[in-house]
């Protein structure tokens, strides 16, 4: 890899076919062992989520509008790695990234159920709205998964 003024990059073989006997080294190697999972990259995750999780429930119950927090959440993690002493790798930044983009399905299921509870006039207790949010939650899990359809139940031929 070219290295100029201490920033690596791609190698220059990158975006070219490779000729016979060429070799690409990725940027990060098969071999090599860095840092993915950790304690910071989980917490700073979670802190992300909880904050654009209240954040996009606030825009969503007040003008009805949410954001996707994904690139917003990508954006700070790389800046916040380099306030510590270790600098984050760029695997614990798609940790924080992916921990924190499940703030958007929380949000989903959530400011599209609270408003039902008070439309058909039921009484706001924990219990149905923490049961209300779980299953808007699970099925903006369900709609965001790309193979899932609708189309693919299953049909029981009944004879009569």
């Amino acid at each position: 890899m070219e290295e100029e003024n201490g920033v690596k990059g791609l190698p220059e073989n990158a975006y070219s076919i490779l000729e016979p006997g060429e070799e690409y080294i990725p940027y990060i190697p098969a071999g090599k062992k860095i840092p993915e999972v950790t304690l910071r990259s989980v917490f700073i995750g979670i802190l992300m989520a909880v904050l654009f999780t209240a954040a996009a429930a606030y825009l969503g119950l007040k003008i009805g509008q949410v954001f996707e927090a994904a690139i917003s959440i990508a954006i700070l993690a790389v800046g916040m790695g380099g306030m510590f002493r270790r600098k984050s790798t760029i695997s614990e930044n798609v940790i924080i990234q992916s921990i924190g983009s499940a703030s958007g399905v929380v949000v989903a299921g959530m400011i599209f159920t609270l408003p039902a509870i008070f439309i058909l006039n039921l009484q706001l207790q924990f219990y149905q709205t923490f049961i209300a949010a779980l299953l808007g939650g699970f099925l903006g899990i369900l709609s965001s998964v790309k193979h899932f359809s609708f189309s693919t139940t299953i049909i029981i031929p009944v004879s009569f």
